[in-house]
């Protein structure tokens, strides 16, 4: 079998791929309020681009792509993308990260295309603060897409909530309420604040929130890793049976395990979530490489792929670029 290996060692199975670094919200931690400079069209990958990238990376051992933004879904016509790269001979999960806020409409569309699972952004369940930290997005709309994907069965849905001190991990326990009823179909997870360019929040460590509902449920406490979780480390809460991941790039590390390669909507395959400097595929592309040169390109990159990053909880060097750019 392929493997697309970096000079440590590391084989790289999973592709994330921004489509748009545009986005119908404008979350505190993800953009700033204003100021931001959308890539021309001419400078964002076609679909087509797209396409050819995933067939080239399939060819090298990738079989797990996921599409992000932005927000995906304000890209026109996505389900074709979505179609062609379900359709692509090698890729057998076809994934997308989404704010939810289109998901009642999209949803049956999205598993006709070849979508096989959402993850489902939302930091709130206090229609209020959602439309704060959000910068006016509407948790009623999520809520229902989230209602639509289940019924469509995109399932298992992972619902991805980003705590920041002071702001939202008071609603710890609402979220394990919110998810316990629907346990056998829903996974809850928790993901580390990572700053960008600048540190405007502080990070809620992974562990303050994993012994804080270790205290209240009982647990059965083990890696939640399988083909589909990513980085998560998890445990069980046994009443519900609810699993509840947590993400922790800065508190505990997963660079050493890192499986994942992201391309940017404008063709910068991003080697490491932390730094920006890869040569754009895109213009390989519209200058005529071949695929042969074009994987060489793309093996060139992963070996240059540095064994990890030295953003902290606190300290550390933060991660170049904005989060809406890179896809996450």
């Amino acid at each position: 079998m392929n493997q697309l290996l970096d000079s440590f060692g590391r084989a790289h199975s999973y592709l994330r791929i921004s489509v748009t670094d545009r986005c119908n919200y404008r979350c505190v931690y993800c953009m700033p309020e204003e100021g931001m400079n959308w890539a021309p069209r001419a400078e964002i990958l076609t679909y087509e681009e797209i396409g050819r990238i995933v067939g080239v990376v399939a060819k090298m051992g990738v079989s797990k792509v996921r599409i992000t933004g932005g927000e995906p879904t304000v890209r026109s016509d996505i389900l074709s993308l979505i179609a062609t790269v379900a359709a692509t001979r090698g890729i057998n999960d076809v994934a997308m990260t989404t704010n939810g806020h289109t998901l009642a409409k999209l949803a049956p569309q999205l598993v006709a295309a070849g979508l096989s699972r959402l993850n489902i952004s939302i930091d709130s369940l206090n229609r209020r603060r959602f439309a704060l930290l959000t910068r006016g997005g509407s948790l009623d709309r999520v809520l229902a897409g989230i209602r639509a994907a289940r019924d469509s069965g995109l399932t298992p849905i992972k619902l991805n909530v980003v705590m920041l001190r002071g702001h939202n991990e008071d609603e710890l326990f609402d979220f394990v309420d919110f998810c316990a009823g629907h346990a056998e179909d829903t996974q809850l997870r928790f993901i580390e604040y990572m700053p960008f360019e600048q540190r405007r929040y502080q990070t809620v460590p992974s562990d303050e929130l994993r012994q804080r509902l270790m205290a209240r449920y009982t647990t059965v406490v083990g890696p939640m890793r399988n083909q589909n979780d990513g980085p998560a480390e998890g445990i069980i809460l046994v009443e519900s049976g609810l699993h509840v991941g947590f993400i922790s790039p800065l508190s505990e590390h997963f660079c050493a395990t890192c499986n994942r390669l992201r391309l940017m909507a404008n063709g910068h395959l991003r080697t490491c979530l932390a730094h920006e400097d890869t040569p754009s595929l895109r213009d390989l592309i519209r200058y005529g490489a071949s695929d042969t040169q074009l994987s060489e390109a793309i093996q060139a990159m992963v070996l240059g792929k540095p064994i990890g990053h030295a953003c902290e909880v606190e300290g550390g060097t933060v991660f170049e670029g904005t989060m809406t750019a890179i896809g996450g």
